[in-house]
């Protein structure tokens, strides 16, 4: 019997990963162990048994007669595969479909919380716009999903700002400083707020994450989005008076609003 090695290269698709399975019969033609890859192939190696062809260099052989198979460890019974034993079934192969992954599945991969601040330096004037800005980035997490190696993407798609008056806005930036927008304090901005009273008001902003997920195989798109908080961010606002003069406070110091 001439021994021979083959070798078998399986191209996965999409999502699906195949895996190896220790009880490769030997009724089939491969009778070594399968070996798994990292996912985009599969290379099996085995010997030819008994089913081979009998040839020399010289040419082939007659098949000799009389003789029995060899009895082996080559020609062992087959295994009495199970209904539900799919990589018996299979050959000693089954393809595993990975499941969709939703924001749910992400709650062990948590994108940091954005920077959030108000201006003018958290402190505001009944009926004149505060300015509030926030910031947050794109990140890649590594870790453990259904019990596979994964990269996790998180990528910010709106922002949510909650005024603590019971007031709120969505945005599809963060917002920018006054200084950056070329504009002077008190301007309306896509983010600002005009609080109707004083008081001390507790802002907060959510940034909504899309997210994509690699298990070696291509970045696949995440089902919902995951949110992220910022901490809360504290306002004063007070209220502003005017007054007819005819001195400055500097000329006259107990003048009103000096």
């Amino acid at each position: 019997m001439l021994a021979a090695t083959l070798l078998i290269a399986v191209a996965l698709s999409g999502a699906a990963t195949l895996h190896s399975s220790p009880h490769c019969t030997s009724s089939s033609v491969f009778v070594s162990a399968c070996s798994e890859t990292d996912g985009s192939q599969v290379t099996v190696g085995g010997t030819v048994g008994s089913g081979g062809s009998n040839a020399s260099a010289g040419g082939s052989a007659p098949p000799s007669t009389g003789s029995s198979p060899d009895t082996g460890s080559e020609a062992s019974a087959p295994r009495d595969c199970g209904p539900a034993d799919v990589l018996c079934r299979g050959g000693g192969f089954g393809v595993v479909s990975l499941p969709d992954v939703t924001a749910s599945d992400l709650a062990s991969f948590a994108p940091a919380k954005p920077s959030f601040d108000a201006e003018p330096g958290g402190a505001g004037i009944v009926g004149m716009p505060t300015n509030f800005v926030a910031s947050a980035s794109t990140q890649t997490l590594t870790g453990t999903l259904f019990d596979r190696p994964v990269t996790v993407r998180f990528t910010p798609s709106a922002y949510v700002f909650s005024y603590g008056d019971g007031s709120s806005a969505r945005s599809a930036s963060g917002g920018a400083a006054w200084t950056a927008l070329g504009q002077p304090q008190f301007t309306a901005t896509p983010t600002s707020h005009a609080y109707g009273s004083r008081g001390v008001y507790v802002a907060v902003v959510s940034v909504e994450y899309v997210a994509a997920v690699d298990f070696g195989t291509g970045w696949r798109p995440v089902i919902g989005v995951v949110t992220a908080a910022g901490a809360g961010q504290r306002v004063e606002i007070f209220e502003a008076r005017t007054a007819l003069v005819d001195k400055t406070c500097a000329e006259n110091p107990s003048g009103p609003g000096c």
